[in-house]
């Protein structure tokens, strides 16, 4: 007994050490690159994510939570600081703003309405995040200094083409190359962002190619900054700073949910946003760049094996000791090699995951996604959030007024309830009946899945969907990560569904492929009969 828990501990000690590891790993080129394409400075986007990982690692939830500044938190803050005319001062002030709004928003429900927020919304945002990170590097990437917009930058182009730096460009490709087409095998031990930086730079060392670099990155630790504090300039900065917050509070929102997803727990959303705006408070208060809890640095963590916030404390040490010992190697990397790093950031925030089902998708999501993507890419990140929300709420509102009709139904089968009470108990719950009822969409989909994560006992279990509406792209996802979860609990799964167009659907989804077609029926009563007999056969 006292062996198995020196060896549980022994176990848990090594995944934080692995998960520190290779988050801290993944997280020193986005730190730099990020830190560069805000305006920052690349010690800025170093320090900021020491600071921000432990001190919101320390103060947050349970589950390790690797935070830093991501894609969304660098295109506001570089969009901002154009609009600040790069002052400083002023961009630590909003940040310090937005923080003490995350705290104060920790104080009230608003951290549990994220889970109301549709998938469209939410994959229009990203892949617009991630297509402007794409975008906003082209020039870096020829040889010339980084443009505002997205509009500028495409506006400009052909300018920038003609112009070209050959040796950025060069050394930009074999970056990208490498980024991109490092085998799993190796990505497994060594990320590609990482092989990728330590290749880029060093070739444009040995070639003395000529071309910008980080040039300076201070190692001394960051001062205390004191923020502009004059009334008319704080009242003008309302708006950077509600902004910013809910990037900074959304994007932490969703990485905890992702979590909660691999570790089959659940976060206090409260906690979470309060920890965030603690370390942004100390971000701003030296001058550091801000962030959020990231959701590829926290799964890389969690997949090694992190599971306690020893974690988040390795990670910035491991940071910290790069800053003080390889700074000479830093400043030596090429701005182009951080933009195709960057460039492959983009890429993978990109929602891969939709565009292979887009053409299943139901007409109204795809008009909600559209739209979101286009406003944040062309326009502003956060109108296109709220836009995209008010219209997929439109949508779902006429959804449901159309259906409104007078039906008379008989009252549901009491045979049938009766025979459900007697085969969970003959049976001993090893066999069970779940009816999904009701509207099962965007609002409801995270909502049941909560209600799958702990059935003792059951072998077998009987998922019945009644209804007769179609699933939009939300709710398919829902249904999937409940089969996955419930398999993942060794849970055999049999499916009633009446509705042909609705079965339809879940072939498109390859989501009958998941439990077999012979898993699928018609009737509740052939599903019953069907239990029975797999149960004799386990």
């Amino acid at each position: 007994m006292f062996l198995d828990d020196i060896k549980s501990k022994i176990s848990i000690l090594v995944g934080d050490v692995f998960g520190g590891v290779n988050s801290a790993i993944i997280t020193l080129p986005q730190a730099l690159a990020f830190g560069v394409a805000t305006g920052f400075g690349a010690a800025a986007g170093l320090w900021g994510a020491v600071i921000l990982c432990l001190v919101a690692g320390l103060l947050g939830t349970k589950t390790p939570l690797i935070s830093g500044t991501t894609g969304p938190v660098a295109i506001v803050v570089a969009s901002m600081m154009l609009a600040l005319n790069n002052n400083l001062e002023a961009a630590v002030t909003i940040i310090l703003m937005a923080a003490i709004i995350q705290l104060v928003a920790s104080l009230t429900n608003l951290p549990s309405m994220v889970k109301y927020v549709p998938y469209p919304v939410i994959s229009g945002f990203m892949n617009g995040v991630g297509i402007i990170i794409i975008i906003l590097q082209l020039n870096p990437l020829l040889g010339h200094k980084a443009m505002s917009s997205t509009v500028m930058t495409v506006m400009s182009i052909h300018k920038s083409l003609a112009s070209l730096n050959h040796d950025a460009l060069f050394i930009g490709l074999i970056t990208l190359v490498v980024a991109f087409f490092t085998p799993k095998v190796i990505n497994r031990f060594l990320p590609s962002q990482v092989l990728a930086l330590i290749i880029g730079t060093y070739i444009s060392i040995k070639l003395g190619l000529n071309i910008d670099r980080i040039s300076e990155l201070s190692v001394a630790f960051p001062n205390v900054v004191k923020p502009d504090l004059n009334i008319h300039h704080l009242i003008s900065y309302i708006p950077y700073a509600l902004t910013l917050a809910v990037v900074f509070s959304a994007e932490s929102m969703l990485t905890g949910l992702v979590s909660d997803s691999l570790t089959k727990t659940r976060h206090s959303p409260r906690r979470l946003l309060a920890s965030q705006g603690i370390g942004n408070m100390m971000c701003a208060l030296t001058g550091s760049l801000g962030g959020s809890a990231a959701t590829m640095r926290s799964v890389a963590a969690l997949n090694a094996g992190a599971t306690t916030k020893l974690c988040t404390i390795i990670n910035p040490l491991l940071l910290m000791l790069l800053i003080f010992k390889c700074s000479s190697f830093v400043v030596q990397i090429p701005l182009a090699v951080l933009a195709a790093i960057l460039i492959k950031i983009g890429y993978d925030i990109i929602d891969v995951k939709l565009l292979k089902v887009l053409k299943y998708a139901p007409k109204d999501d795809l008009y909600v996604l559209f739209l979101v993507f286009f406003l944040t890419v062309f326009y502003n990140l956060i109108f296109a959030v709220g836009a995209g929300i008010t219209l997929a709420a439109l949508l779902y509102a006429k959804r449901v007024a159309d259906k409104a009709e007078l039906v008379h139904k008989p009252v549901y089968d009491t045979e049938i309830m009766e025979l459900e009470r007697v085969l969970e108990r003959d049976y001993k719950h090893k066999i069970r009946v779940v009816h999904i009822s009701g509207q099962f969409f965007f609002g409801s989909a995270t909502q049941l899945i909560s209600k799958f994560d702990e059935l003792l006992g059951t072998e077998l279990l009987i998922l019945n969907y009644e209804a007769d509406d179609l699933l939009d792209i939300s709710a398919i996802f829902a249904l999937e990560d409940i089969i996955l979860r419930l398999q993942s609990q060794n849970i055999s799964i049999i499916l009633v569904i009446k509705n042909e167009k609705v079965l339809a659907q879940l072939k498109d989804h390859k989501i009958v492929d998941q439990i077999g077609e012979k898993s699928v029926f018609y009737t509740e009563m052939m599903a019953i009969d069907y239990a029975k007999e797999q149960l004799k056969t386990f």
